[in-house]
């Protein structure tokens, strides 16, 4: 199978690439300009049928940086949720579901190093299938040591 080289185009070159489709270049002569073949063009056209994506905007229901930065210094100094909610012009409701998500994630990372949106909690690591199951950790260590008078045993000592 012919392994090709995957052309990842940068959102400024998406941009050019889009302002040069709408003054009616062709593929072939943007491809040129932006030094990409005209197929990775093709592909970036076709996949909104030719016509430009609307630029994406963060929700405004959506809570800042600074916002989950104060609920987190709010919870911290226990603050009543509904205070903190009346300080930042926000539903309780919705305080109340950041800090039931900043409280597991804040004590192990900064609110700064959070992701803002609102499934911080695939922030927090998994533990690990093996230490959560006995058998099954004992049937791997089994097959991870080789055999006495296989070839790979011989080989390792």
């Amino acid at each position: 199978m012919i392994q090709r080289k995957r052309w990842r185009l940068s959102a400024e070159e998406k941009r050019d690439i889009w302002r040069r489709w709408k003054c009616g270049q062709s593929q072939h002569e943007i491809g040129r300009a932006c030094g990409r073949p005209h197929p990775t063009i093709r592909k970036l056209l076709s996949s909104c049928g030719g016509i430009a994506p609307a630029t994406r905007r963060r929700s405004r229901l959506a809570l800042t940086l600074a916002e989950r930065e104060d609920i987190s210094r709010g919870i911290a100094s226990d603050s009543p949720i509904r205070e903190i909610a009346r300080l930042l012009k926000r539903s309780a409701s919705m305080v109340s579901r950041e800090g039931s998500l900043a409280t597991v994630v804040v004590l192990l990372i900064a609110p700064t190093m959070l992701i803002a949106g609102p499934g911080c909690r695939r922030c927090a690591p998994k533990r690990c299938l093996l230490a959560g199951n006995r058998r099954l950790c004992d049937v791997v260590a089994s097959k991870l040591i080789p055999e006495r008078g296989s070839k790979t045993h011989r080989a390792v000592q």
